[in-house]
């Protein structure tokens, strides 16, 4: 089966004299990559003040976490169903609309008196980013010509990308020279400006259908997506065999299989057609972001430990030391489509999936205390090229596998692999990462105190906060602990080795032969995008 083909008698796309010139479709283009920029910062921006939360709110780690947790939580959740749903209302008023929400909550999170009311924010920004992020993709995909869509789609993917170390570092900054609260001017400000170019440069375009909403879909869709995500963000915290822990695994899995069978049964009235993972353009391309997503979040669970319990190092200069892996995947990000135009889309995704597992196996080789931040340098430069070489034509192939008037479910569902490899790197590799530090510092703790010895064994962080406790040993337990903390990452970083070649031995023989945009169908409305006022 294959959905790339008009259907009979389809209408085509119609782009008459309101077909965007080029400069407005750069016009576009930063527009709407500043308003994916406010979402992604947003996701991890507040990672540099849990902290400063804890104290301002008197809150438990636990209230902390769900701070940051539920704006994922509910971005995720909500990113198939309003996707579909900007299909059909349009996907100008959709953006407008999502940046109102966003805007106005991130004013109400930086002014929040309690942890309560911070929540309930964040609630509504995960809402809002939800109703901004698909459409971002999906305004380009149903605006630029064909010979230009994957450029666009190049700088798209490396914001997205590289967008969230860069919030980061600027996150960090502000939290450095100014107060935690002033994290909200950064995204309050790139919605302005995203809202007044929007305003004035976006085109409208929606799907007219003659089905009605596949509403149970897209709640099911919220349940399996919230369950599977919370068991990922709460499993290390609450442990995995905790009983709220397996209730939520059972859940989103139940849900999961509930939405394949209800969506198979709606066929064409569906939110999702999951007959469509047949092809390879959609099942290769989601199959690829879901796991280098997921190696790129769990890289920066290892790595920000290493640069401060490690290195000694700042939460600001800890950000900045990301940030050559980050313009590289930004960089090689642009370059893919025209790599992929001369080698093919399969051969680029391949090509950067094995740069990808090079990185991390020279950081594995290479990685030591006495190396400091040398000895993984040139595994993250290599980490970060491979990843923009695999992301933007992953991201192209599952866009195309869709049709023109369902790019907003097409984006929706990239957004949601994202999320889904983003949670589950966190939850792997950090395990592993613990994993493995707790059976190297068990053999090196001869002698040290024992209340000292079991704090230590908790993590390299406890271990540098108790060290100076213990007198003579304290210098010893420093050193046990950062070098258990290196033999963990390098147990991690062997086992993202392996699953990085089990993607590109996927990849090299399932993997989209090419990446086409596919042709609107018989059910389309012709979106005449309309000229800038």
């Amino acid at each position: 089966m294959s959905t790339n083909q008009p259907a009979p008698g389809a209408a085509e796309h119609a782009r008459g004299e309101g077909t965007p010139d080029a400069r407005q479709l750069r016009t576009i283009l930063i527009a709407v990559s500043i308003a994916l920029m406010a979402v992604i910062a947003s996701v991890s921006g507040l990672n540099v003040a849990q902290t400063h939360m804890a104290v301002e709110f008197s809150a438990s780690q636990s209230t902390i976490l769900w701070i940051i947790n539920t704006y994922t939580l509910a971005l995720a959740a909500l990113l198939l169903p309003l996707g579909a749903i900007g299909d059909r209302l349009g996907r100008k008023p959709t953006l407008i609309a999502g940046l109102g929400v966003f805007g106005v909550a991130s004013v109400a999170a930086g002014l929040a008196p309690t942890a309560e009311v911070m929540i309930a924010a964040r609630l509504v920004s995960g809402i809002g980013a939800a109703m901004i992020m698909p459409i971002t993709l999906a305004v380009i995909t149903s605006t630029f010509p064909e010979e230009q869509r994957g450029k666009a789609i190049g700088v798209w993917t490396g914001v997205a990308g590289g967008g969230g170390i860069l919030g980061m570092f600027l996150s960090a900054l502000l939290v450095d020279v100014a107060d935690w609260r002033w994290l909200f001017v950064l995204p309050v400000a790139l919605v302005v400006v995203a809202l007044a170019m929007t305003l004035r440069s976006v085109p409208n375009s929606r799907e007219r259908s003659g089905h009605a909403f596949d509403t149970v879909g897209a709640l099911i869709s919220a349940v399996a997506v919230v369950g599977l995500i919370f068991v990922l963000q709460e499993g290390p915290e609450r442990g995995w065999t905790a009983a709220v822990t397996l209730i939520s695994l059972a859940v989103g899995l139940i849900a999961g299989i509930g939405f394949v069978v209800w969506e198979l049964r709606r066929r064409d009235a569906s939110l999702l057609d999951v007959r469509l993972f047949r092809e390879r353009g959609l099942a290769g391309g989601s199959i690829t972001l879901l796991v280098v997503f997921g190696v790129q979040a769990g890289i920066a669970v290892v790595l920000f430990p290493f640069f401060q319990a490690v290195l000694d190092w700042s939460g600001l200069l800890s950000t900045v030391a990301m940030m050559p892996m980050a313009v590289m995947m930004m960089m090689t990000s642009g370059l893919a489509p025209t790599l992929a135009a001369r080698i093919g889309a399969r051969s680029t995704m391949a090509t950067g999936i094995a740069l990808a597992a090079l990185g991390l196996a020279l950081m594995a080789m290479f990685v030591s205390v006495d190396g400091g931040y040398l000895s993984i340098l040139p595994g993250m430069l290599a980490m970060g090229t491979g990843m923009g070489l695999s992301m933007t034509p992953s991201t192209e192939a599952i866009t195309s596998s869709l049709s023109r008037e369902k790019q907003g479910v097409a984006s929706a569902l990239n957004d949601v692999t994202r999320e889904l490899g983003t949670a589950l790197g966190v939850a792997m590799l950090g395990a592993l990462l613990s994993a493995g530090y707790r059976n190297a510092i068990d053999d090196r703790l001869d002698g040290i105190p024992r209340g000292a010895a079991d704090t230590a064994r908790e993590g390299i962080a406890n271990a540098a906060e108790v060290a100076p406790s213990t007198g003579s040993h304290a210098q010893s337990l420093l050193h046990a602990a950062q070098q258990s903390f290196v033999d963990g990452w390098q147990q991690a970083m062997w086992s993202g080795v392996a699953v990085m070649g089990a993607l590109f031995v996927y990849v090299a023989l399932r993997g989209p032969k090419k990446t086409t945009p596919a042709a609107p169908s018989h059910d389309a409305e012709a979106s005449e995008p309309a000229p800038a006022r």
